[in-house]
């Protein structure tokens, strides 16, 4: 509703997509913050004396990097799937700009005599959100020292 709101256009895309998005991002910035918050290392460095902006900066932004990464780069194949959804449906991109929405819906119209017009966007729509599912997936797995506890 808020790109068909908005009218069509990269920049509307961009627009509608953080909006919808930027909530979950928050809560998970704010949960680690408050996890990380009450830790032992933070305490120590409380105790000795570190003023509160040299901790946010030294102990806790560090932190909370891998997880807000790692949830950006699995972001990445959702904003791509929804702006190819809304270009399908006629609200996203307007038809001269190449989108893989847009590619599908023109070949949907002749998918029985053409199958190949919606198959081969289908399918670089879908090995691209998968590689970026792999991408995130491998950065959860180097990024995470929670995860690297339990393997050793």
């Amino acid at each position: 509703m808020i790109a068909a709101a908005l009218g069509p256009g990269y920049w509307h895309i961009f627009v509608a997509v953080a909006l919808v998005n930027w909530a979950f991002l928050a809560r998970l910035v704010r949960g680690e913050v408050l996890f990380i918050k009450e830790r032992e290392y933070i305490e120590a460095a409380r105790a000795s004396g570190t003023r509160g902006a040299r901790i946010v900066v030294r102990h806790i932004v560090p932190n909370s990097l891998g997880p807000v990464i790692v949830t950006l780069t699995f972001g990445i194949p959702a904003a791509i799937f929804i702006e190819a959804f809304l270009s399908f449906v006629g609200v996203g991109l307007p038809p001269p700009t190449p989108s893989w929405g847009i590619m599908i819906n023109e070949g949907y119209r002749a998918i029985f005599g053409y199958p190949y017009h919606v198959l081969v966007p289908a399918v670089a729509l879908s090995l691209t959100t998968l590689s970026f599912h792999f991408i995130g997936d491998g950065l959860r797995d180097a990024l995470d020292p929670r995860m690297q506890a339990r393997a050793s």
